[in-house]
Formats: C-alpha cells, structure tokens, sequence
C-alpha cells in the first residue's frame, strides 16, 4: 500500500514539485491527489521533488498530497497481453471506458493482464531442473496463432522444488518454485519489467535475414533485416501511416506491436477500428491475435506520450526473448520529441535547436538501440525490429528530429508529398531513400534463388538516377528534343515507377508481392530496357517501341499476374523477345 511522501507546491501543467522524503528514488512512480493520479519522479533537489504526471492536472492544488509506491514505471508481462488496447502507460482502454465513459476519468485504474482468466499451462521443466535466468518453464497458447512461453523472470535463477502439473491457471496462481541462493521464490505466468532499461539477452547477432514486407520499393530498392531499424520520414498527408499498416499486415515478423505516440485521434480511431477486422495473410485469422496496440493521441496527456514508446519497446522485447521476431511501429517519434520538448520548457532547462532538449539525440539513440537480433537468454533467437515514423513541419528534413534519428537507423524511407500528389503510393522517394543493409541481405536473396537481386537493383537505380537529371533537360526543352537513346532512359523509369514502384494497397493481387514476384517483375522491365538499347543503335525510332502492345502488359503485370502463377512473367517475356526480334528483323539491314 502507497504511503504519504510529500505535498505538492508548484504545478506547471503535467510537471509538478513537491517537498517531502529524501528516501524516494529517482524515475519512481508515485501518484499526486486525492485522485492519486499516476506520476513519475524525474529531477530530485535535497526534499524537492520534480515529478511528471500522466495524466490531466487541471483542478490540482499546492499542498496535495503525494504517495510513494517505491517501484518504477513498468509493464506487466504475462498471458494476455496480445489482442489488448493500452494507452501510453499500459492501462487497457477498453476496461477504463467501461469505468469512466468514453473520456477517461482522473486516478482511474486497472490492471493491463486480466486477472481473471485461466491460461491452459504445459510444464516444460521438471523437479529438480536447474533453471538459469530466462529459462523457459512452460507453455501457455495465448492466441489461435501464438504460443505463450513461460519465462522465469531475469536475474532469477536455481533449483526447481516444485512444478505446477499441466492444468488452467491465472498469471496470479503459482506454477514453480524455484531454490535460490536468496531462498526458496514462488513463479507465477506474471512478471514485471521497468520500462526504461532495456530487458537482457545473451549476446546479439550480425542482421542477416530480410524482414519480408512484401512493399516492392522497401523489399527490392531500400531493404530492412530483422533487428534492423527504418526511420518513414514525411509530411503530412504523404502516407506515413499507410506505410506501416501494409508493413504490420503483410511482413513476417511473428508480432507486430503499434504504438500511437501523438497522433489525431480520428487517424487513431481507423487503427484501432481498422485492426481488429484485418486478416492475417498467412493464417487467415484476425490480424489482432498477433498484435498489441498502444493509443495515445495528441489530446492525451502529453507526459504519457513520453511514456508510450518505452512501454512499446518493453512489450516488444518481451515477445523476442521468447523467441520470436518483432516488428514495432512508433506513429510517431516527432510527436513524442514534441512532449519531450514541453516538459523540457516547463523544468525550464537550456532548449537547444528549435527548442528541443539537449538530450534529445541520446533518448532518439536510446531508443533505437534496443532494437536487434539476438540469442536470447534461453538460447532462442529472436529480433525487435523499430520502423518509426517522422513528422517533420512542412516535410523539412533537415529539421532537428530527422536529422538526429537519420543518425541511429539505416534504413531511410523517404516520402515525397508531390508524389502523393500525383497518387503514386506508396510515396517513397526513391532518390532521397537509402538502406544500408544491402550487403547483408544479397546472401538471402541468393539463399531464396534470386542471386541476380542485387545486379537487377542497381541497374534500375541508376536509370531512375539519370532520368533524375534528364528531367531537368526535358523541362527546358522537352522530351523530343532529346536522342532517342535517352528518350529510352525516361520510357524505361516510366515503366519502374507505373509498373514496379507504385502499388496499390487496396488492390487484392497488388498489395502484397512476393520476392520472386518482385524480382521476376524488375527482370522482366530491364529485359525490355536491355534489348531496346540493343535495336535503337540499328536505326529504330524510340516511337516504334513506344508503340509496342508489349509496355501496357509490363505495366500490368503487377495487378495481372498473382504471386503463385510466375510462369506467366516469363509468357510476357517471351513475348516481349518476339515483338523485339520482329522489330529487329525489320532494321538489320541499317548500317550502324
């Protein structure tokens, strides 16, 4: 039970002082009011107390009461936690609109794992087992599609005296008891975690395997291993969230947790209306049984949007160590650098660039960090994977946030808002992007059979590249004014980005592809680019090929062409080598 530590004197919005007991810990929870309103202590001056408060202060007073709990800001770990809706500080929305209507009352309460349900336990230790900290003790099925395994808590290790034989049991009742050199320590299905420090592992691994969005320009262009860490920079309205439902949909990550950092509710309510009717591609089952999602929008309280990513972070974490790969989306880290930036001006330290903390760079770094494949502590591998989105005002990304986040990721998604003017989605710009995990994917795709990945890449990179500066030519004095090998240059980047790059979300063949897909249809492209450069030196017009039946089909293909019937990519190739050679035949005759 909470004791009385203190009583507050100062309030500046979500930020309040108090003076009470020198004993209270710095980043301790503690709860403000007679509403006992959830708060964490973050500046400590001899009896002064600076804490941020996680939710509305309007109406609180000097001379409040503050209570200690003596026990950090953390999560609960256990059975349950998939299929849920929390806000930024682990409290399910669901069970607090229940409580308090659709706004959500001040001090109200619940815990974020049902207490009430029974989980089917399967031991898969014994008596007498040592167990090391990590170790797996059991099996729980806490969805249709994934298994909950059973961890003793980190730090935690010894002898087992006793194990809960197979049977139904809530994450409070006991399932083991372990010897230690502390004594004897009770297990349940539940554990806590502090939000803030990053949960151990074993050691981690070099980024190998591709996460598989099945998003053409991210899996061929700009590509992103597993562990790895994608920064989706972009104005407003350029597709930024999109991009992420079509990554949490269709990429093989085994979870995907969402995390709603800042953004307007009416954009939070399509998620959170949207997700639980989706299906999960490969099993056919709501996408929901392999997903937690984290609400806190823009009229939340700020401190709690500061709160979110770390309480996603944690959540993500949890899954890897049991084994499994982890995609998170954090929608969106300006939003949560912007609460950062205000409870910095309320504690009324130095701003630096734009008004953002000094300290902005180290909590972006922090963050990201905790990204990676690793051996777990059980000898699993697993992998968090962070795709986070990027706010810059009027899509400057030479603003403070993008710049310092450019930093700690490599894979950088650019978005272009003129082309989600011109409705080509999804909007990535593909000369502003880049990955940096090229060379450590080439060895999957020729694992997967697609050895010539990388060659077919950077050929279609480079022509979009010099249709880049042929544009500027075109723009002074038009496209006919230009030699028809070049002319060739621009008819071929046409064909990348109607046919190759644009992708239709909402198309039910289009909106995933497979890689073989993906690199059948940028061989196919190039293989028109390679034998029109071949004739165009005989003396045939660029108009001549334009004009072939051959280009509507290559710019189809990608809505005609399903991801199990590939031998129809090379019908059209044959077909594209027919019209060729017939054009051909008709210019072998000129003398060049």
């Amino acid at each position: 039970m909470s004791m009385e530590i203190g009583h507050v004197v100062w309030i500046n919005g979500p930020v309040v002082r108090a003076r009470g007991s020198q004993d209270v810990g710095m980043l301790e929870v503690v709860e403000v009011g007679e509403d006992r309103m959830i708060a964490e202590v973050i500046g400590l001056e001899r009896d002064i107390l600076t804490i941020q408060v996680y939710e509305e202060t309007s109406g609180l007073h000097p001379g409040a009461p503050v209570y200690g709990t003596g026990l950090p800001l953390s999560v609960e770990l256990g059975p349950g936690l998939l299929q849920s809706i929390f806000d930024g500080i682990q409290r399910p929305l669901p069970v607090l609109e229940l409580r308090s209507g659709t706004f959500i009352g001040r001090g109200v309460k619940a815990t974020a794992i049902y207490r009430k349900q029974r989980w089917a336990f399967t031991p898969l230790v014994k008596k007498g087992d040592q167990l090391t900290a990590g170790g797996t003790i059991g099996k729980a099925p806490e969805s249709p599609l994934i298994e909950h395994r059973i961890m003793a808590p980190p730090g935690l290790s010894g002898t087992l005296v006793w194990v809960a034989p197979p049977g139904d049991y809530t994450v409070d009742e006991p399932i083991a008891r372990l010897s230690t050199t502390d004594g004897e320590r009770t297990l349940t299905m539940l554990q806590r975690w502090p939000v803030r420090r990053p949960r151990p592992y074993h050691h981690r691994l070099p980024p190998q395997e591709m996460l598989v969005t099945g998003q053409r320009v991210l899996d061929t262009f700009f590509p992103l291993v597993k562990g790895g860490t994608a920064a989706i920079p972009g104005g407003f309205g350029a597709g930024k969230t999109v991009t992420q439902h079509q990554i949490a949909k269709w990429s093989d990550a085994d979870i995907i947790v969402y995390v709603g950092c800042g953004e307007r509710g009416n954009e939070m309510t399509d998620v959170l209306q949207e997700f639980p009717h989706l299906s999960d591609p490969r099993s056919n089952r709501p996408l929901m049984e392999r997903t937690i999602l984290i609400a806190n929008t823009s009229n939340m309280p700020v401190a709690a949007r500061e709160a979110s990513i770390y309480t996603g972070i944690t959540l993500a974490e949890y899954y890897r160590d049991m084994g499994y790969h982890v995609a998170l989306m954090a929608d969106s880290t300006s939003r949560w650098a912007e609460a950062l930036r205000e409870i910095s001006g309320r504690l009324e330290e130095m701003p630096a660039e734009e008004g953002y903390p000094a300290y902005l760079a180290a909590r972006l770094a922090e963050f990201y960090e905790r990204a990676g494949r690793t051996v777990t502590l059980n000898g699993e591998v697993g992998s968090v994977s962070i795709i986070g989105a990027v706010s810059p005002p009027g899509g400057d990304f030479s603003e403070p946030v993008t710049q310092h986040t450019s930093r700690f990721i490599r894979s950088f998604w650019a978005l272009d808002k003129s082309l989600a003017s011109a409705r080509h989605f999804p909007a990535i710009n593909w000369l502003d992007s880049y990955s940096e995990y090229v060379d450590e994917v080439s060895e999957w795709w020729t694992e997967q059979g697609y050895g010539q990945w990388r060659e077919l890449r950077a050929k279609a990179l480079e022509i979009l590249q010099r249709e880049n500066r042929l544009q500027q030519v075109v723009k002074l004095v038009g496209p006919d004014a230009l030699p028809d090998d070049q002319r060739l240059i621009l008819e071929t980047a046409r064909l990348l980005r109607e046919g190759f790059l644009q992708q239709n979300a909402l198309d039910d063949v289009d909106s995933y592809a497979t890689a073989g897909k993906q690199v059948k249809m940028l061989e196919a492209i190039l293989h028109f680019h390679n034998r029109a450069a071949e004739i165009i030196p005989r003396g045939c017009p660029i108009i001549v090929i334009q004009a072939l039946p051959i280009l509507n089909t290559l710019v189809r293909m990608k809505n005609n062409v399903t991801n199990v019937e590939l031998t129809q990519i090379d019908r059209i190739i044959e077909d594209l080598d027919q019209q060729m050679d017939q054009i051909e035949k008709d210019y072998s005759s000129w003398p060049g």
